[in-house]
């Protein structure tokens, strides 16, 4: 390999290299900001669907309550005893 054929390669990646490097400082910034714009779209399409449902912010609404007898201690279980710490 001559030397004045390494200096046009050098000569020709230099040049390539800087091109693409202008052209991403040129397209990254529309990708992004059509990332963004996708994003906040969403975020406005999902909060009018919660205003939509017209439930108040901060309250919970139960559908279904099992039917049967409440939760208590089996008598398997025994009685409470109150104890005291040795020390």
């Amino acid at each position: 390999m001559k030397m004045g054929e390494f200096l046009e390669f050098i000569f020709y990646a230099i040049i390539i290299l800087y091109v693409i490097r202008s052209i991403i400082r040129l397209v990254l910034p529309m990708l992004f900001q059509s990332v963004v714009n996708k994003a906040q779209q969403g975020q406005q399409q999902s909060y009018r669907r919660q205003e939509s449902t017209g439930q108040p912010t901060g309250r919970i609404k139960v559908d279904y309550i099992p039917k049967g007898k409440k939760h208590s201690v089996p008598d398997s279980e025994g009685e409470f005893v109150d104890y005291e710490e040795i020390k």
